[in-house]
């Protein structure tokens, strides 16, 4: 059996994120696929830390195991959330959050507050579930699967890629630091916010990360959405997702223009190879969510997106498989100008 190496690249997404716990298990329990690499961005980055750490532990089967046990301690968090769903909403099995009063609580005060006001004691129930359920040390200590964590320098506005050497809670946290819900997260003296302003995931430290030329990107940022925002919460939604994905759109358009002088023989004999590009997305499967849901963390809805998650994951092997180690599974060059991609 011919085993081939991926190398993921995870984007953040909060609470979606389950979606890519479900890809991600649907990848470890396929024989014939090794991961090699992650790049990881706050929700992204939260999935990479549980999957390499259950993979320190206990090889494929830790990693499952591990991925569970972090997004059923989320879930738990979420029961006692004060954003929760209304009556109205569960009864309709409407997962959004609008509603919630709670939700619109902190859509107002986000707009007239900061979180230096907000939670002047800086509480990140993040922070605790982090602390609770990885072994960091076991992270560092993984030398099977190589791990890079993106987040924005707040003082430069560019892109700081951690590597497992040294990571620890502190740069999952900053990795996954929204300004408009927690202070900056500091490092060394380094103020850090989300790093998917400027890195929905960083595709670049996987080029040479491993010797696979597969880089298979799990997104759950929706990239194209049909039709114009016409009320200011949906502006303000389109605008989100504009941000979140222009970082990755940026260095798939520099990616594709190596590639296509790779492919005519421009760069032929250079340092540059041709890397085989894939991607899993979540725009039809998590296409009857609005944006609210990504605050959403109850543990009916995290288990839903879980198994969505694991049913694309498991459709994209099927259909992909062989392509790996071969050729592209999505056209690059349609993607980056808005035509679609999937091959």
């Amino acid at each position: 059996m011919s085993v081939k190496p991926v190398n993921l690249a995870l984007q953040g997404g909060g609470a979606h994120g389950a979606f890519t716990w479900g890809v991600l298990d649907a990848l470890l329990e396929e024989p014939k696929i090794a991961i090699k690499a992650i790049s990881g961005t706050s929700a992204g980055a939260m999935n990479a830390v549980a999957l390499v750490e259950g993979f320190a532990i206990g090889g494929r089967e830790g990693a499952r195991a591990q991925l569970r046990s972090f997004w059923e301690k989320i879930g738990d968090g979420g029961r006692y959330s004060p954003i929760q769903r209304s009556l109205f909403d569960q009864l309709l099995g409407n997962w959004n959050v609008e509603t919630s009063p709670g939700f619109q609580w902190y859509e107002w005060m986000s707009r007239i507050a900061s979180p230096y006001e907000t939670n002047p004691l800086d509480l990140n129930p993040l922070r605790d579930v982090l602390k609770s359920e990885i072994d960091f040390e076991k992270v560092r200590a993984c030398s099977g699967i190589q791990l890079f964590i993106a987040a924005t320098n707040v003082e430069t506005g560019r892109v700081e890629v951690f590597d497992q050497k040294k990571l620890d809670a502190q740069h999952v946290l900053a990795s996954a630091c929204l300004p408009q819900l927690f202070q900056a997260v500091e490092i060394d003296g380094v103020p850090y916010w989300d790093g998917g302003y400027v890195g929905n995931p960083a595709l670049f430290p996987l080029f040479k990360a491993s010797e696979s030329r597969d880089l298979l990107i799990i997104q759950i940022t929706r990239m194209i959405r049909k039709g114009v925002p016409k009320t200011a919460r949906a502006i303000e939604n389109r605008l989100s997702e504009i941000t979140f994905n222009a970082s990755i759109l940026g260095e798939l358009r520099a990616i594709e223009f190596v590639q296509r002088l790779v492919d005519t023989g421009v760069l032929a004999g250079t340092a540059y190879r041709r890397l085989y590009l894939h991607r899993i997305d979540a725009d039809k499967a998590l296409s009857d969510l609005q944006p609210s849901s990504k605050i959403n963390a109850e543990p009916d809805f995290i288990a839903l997106l879980f198994k969505r998650g694991q049913k694309a994951g498991r459709s994209w092997i099927k259909a992909n498989h062989d392509k790996l180690g071969v050729r592209d599974s999505i056209d690059l060059a349609a993607l980056v100008q808005g035509r679609g991609g999937e091959g």
